[in-house]
């Protein structure tokens, strides 16, 4: 996970609900957190006593906490091959509903990928309100050739580099399948895990699709701490998208030290203590890449 570095300043434009902007400062593991009931209800309101934090099993202080609604970078990455052919429609249209639920500050990039992958704003970005630059270029996709699932997530985790807010959210739709990268699912999972973006992934595809590969989509959302939805028809799917994005306007960020900068993978848990909210759940990326470094934290 790249480690961001964090200052004053950041705190300050998260008490006033501007975008955080990170300066130069000590570094911080970044946790985003979603929170949830025993019925599945998005839990907010929690103070920051009630988070414990622990890597590679030992309780770490949590130094930067916050629950405010920031806007976020996120890349939709889309797939148009040939063989999404009758669900493009509803991707389209999926992918306008969630961009109208977003916060309207979010940033937004569009990589679509069929046989080759292409940045469909042209190395542009948007704002979540600019609706109609947004469809206009969701209506220029045409679905034709195989599908390079692996080298589009890649594109969409470098492009979401460039994102100039801090919190990173990757949107994959998909089937699942791919037969036509240059790179394997391990090189992408790699990525993800030394990246700070959160990937939710969104299974579009015909029960009889032999192509899709609901299994991949799982684990892009469990590496990083998203989510994976199956939805079988239009409704589910906006349904799907407006949860994804409540869950990143209703999510509590948690910062820490790391405690060794030994260039390893670090197990994360976060804990809540729900008091009179009853069990709740956290669900956050299960770890990080620590950076290296000669001094351990002292």
């Amino acid at each position: 996970m790249h480690h961001t570095t964090l200052a004053v300043a950041l705190l300050a434009a998260v008490t006033m609900q501007a975008p955080p902007i990170f300066r130069s400062a000590r570094e911080l593991v970044v946790l985003p957190v979603t929170i949830t009931d025993r019925s599945g209800q998005l839990v907010g309101g929690l103070p920051a006593e009630r988070f414990s934090v622990y890597d590679n099993d030992r309780r770490q202080p949590v130094v930067f906490f916050s629950n405010e609604d920031v806007p976020v970078s996120v890349a939709l990455v889309v797939d148009d091959s040939g063989s999404m052919g009758r669900k493009l429609g509803e991707v389209l249209a999926a992918s306008l509903h969630f961009s109208r639920s977003s916060h309207p500050e979010d940033e937004l990039f569009l990589i679509e990928f069929n046989d080759d992958v292409r940045d469909a704003l042209g190395g542009r970005s948007l704002s979540a309100q600019d609706a109609g630059q947004l469809e206009a270029a969701l209506r220029s996709l045409v679905p034709r050739g195989r599908t390079a699932l692996y080298d589009g997530l890649m594109a969409g985790l470098d492009r979401l580099d460039s994102g100039a807010l801090s919190r990173k959210i990757l949107v994959l739709i998909s089937d699942g399948g791919d037969n036509a990268s240059t790179i394997d699912l391990n090189a992408v999972l790699a990525r993800a895990r030394a990246s700070s973006v959160t990937i939710y992934t969104l299974g579009v595809f015909d029960p009889e699709d032999r192509d899709a590969n609901p299994g991949v989509l799982q684990s892009l959302a469990s590496t990083t701490g998203g989510e994976r939805f199956l939805p079988r028809s239009a409704g589910p799917l906006m349904q799907a998208c407006d949860q994804i994005a409540r869950e990143i306007r209703s999510s509590y960020t948690v910062g820490f030290e790391p405690p060794e900068r030994d260039g390893h993978y670090h197990r994360v848990v976060v804990k809540v203590d729900g008091a009179d909210r009853g069990t709740l759940t956290t669900r956050t990326r299960p770890g990080y890449v620590a950076s290296a470094s000669a001094e351990p934290r002292r």
